[in-house]
């Protein structure tokens, strides 16, 4: 079915705009064997652009290996995760990933479970414990299986961040770092959704991965290239809606490459032939509205002086915060205090430092904390 506009997904097709550079920039590195780091706050398309370039390249020469590792929470989950994505995407059906498995992992037993409708895909649990194979056997497996098919592997390894929460998490990385660094048929695709745990790991000169390939920090889609994308999906519906006004909905959330395509759907479910000012503001309380249990949990448990540190950022204060006017109006107690709220709401993603100061990570969340 085809949508008109695709959020909380990545988006593919004709829901997929722009990123004209970057899509080259990362082909490039997938076809010439190039390590990637890639960087950005959330809900800015990072997962559809590496499928976009998934799609790119030459699968004659290059296979293109994905994994989602936010359920990880220690190393061999993501041995686990690591071997039954290789096994899986470097077959093309399910005789082959039982062959690779004999081939490559003959010492487990593998569980396959196949869905009733043979339209749908099958589920693949190998249950690797340190007993059956060493965690560099493992890391060493897209090496071995590059040069059995004779292609190059680009592993993506999204959520990346999670190995900096196992358990020995630096030893790990260590070990990753140590086998992947040595791989001349594989090279590797970094990311995930926590900015300052990504630049922490990436470069931090203590970090085992400081250095380790191209990184490339992707920035908001400009309006000037939004704005062509919407009101062409509005006029497919047989619906008009101006450039200022497709503009505005860039604006209301900074460009976010998710929240633009939900606020663009929802003003398009309150639009029966051309979109109005009144439209646009319902739009965005509802996405406000649809939003609003999660951000319930994100401050679920925030002390006063946090909240309140939140809504001096929200109200415009971006830096100066140990100046006396701004800890009296604002009550966040003493200047000592600053440095550990910064700390406490950077870690948990709900502020970021940029060039010019501090600001709220989410433009939708800031929008409710007003």
């Amino acid at each position: 079915m085809k949508k008109s506009f695709v959020y909380g997904m990545f988006v593919e097709g004709d829901n997929f705009t722009d990123r004209v550079k970057e899509t080259r920039r990362l082909k490039m590195d997938f076809e010439h064997g190039m390590n990637v780091i890639l960087i950005s706050p959330r809900r800015m398309g990072k997962t559809s652009l590496v499928k976009h370039v998934q799609s790119q390249v030459d699968e004659n020469l290059v296979k293109v290996v994905y994994m989602d590792i936010y359920d990880c929470r220690s190393e061999y989950d993501f041995y686990n995760r690591f071997a039954e994505a290789l096994m899986k995407q470097t077959a093309s059906h399910a005789d082959l990933v039982m062959k690779n498995i004999k081939d490559f992992l003959v010492r487990i037993s593998p569980k396959v479970s196949f869905s009733p409708d043979p339209a749908m895909d099958y589920s693949l649990s190998l249950g690797i414990t340190p007993k059956d194979y060493s965690p560099e056997e493992i890391l060493s497996l897209p090496e071995v299986i590059s040069q059995k098919i004779g292609k190059h592997i680009v592993v993506c390894i999204d959520e990346f961040q999670q190995v900096g929460e196992f358990p020995d998490s630096l030893t790990i990385q260590k070990r990753m770092r140590g086998v992947w660094q040595l791989q001349r048929n594989v090279s590797y695709c970094l990311f995930g959704s926590k900015k300052h745990l990504l630049t922490e790991i990436f470069h931090s000169k203590r970090m085992p991965f400081y250095q380790f390939g191209d990184t490339i920090y992707l920035e908001p889609i400009p309006t000037e290239e939004w704005v062509p994308f919407i009101c062409a999906h509005f006029a497919q519906e047989g619906k008009r809606i101006s450039e200022p006004q497709a503009a505005q909905i860039c604006e209301k959330v900074h460009n976010y490459s998710s929240y633009v395509q939900q606020l663009a759907w929802n003003v398009m479910l309150n639009t029966e032939g051309e979109v109005t000012d009144e439209i646009l503001q319902v739009a965005m309380q509802d996405l406000i509205a649809h939003n609003t249990a999660l951000f319930m949990q994100q401050i679920d448990g925030l002390t006063t002086y946090q909240m309140n540190f939140l809504r001096a950022v929200a109200r415009g204060v971006h830096k100066d915060f140990t100046s006396q006017e701004t800890l009296e109006t604002y009550n966040l107690g003493t200047k000592s205090n600053i440095t550990r709220l910064i700390t406490v709401l950077t870690n948990k993603e709900l502020i970021e430092k940029r060039i010019d100061g501090i600001y709220i990570a989410d433009p939708v969340l800031e929008k409710w904390l007003l």
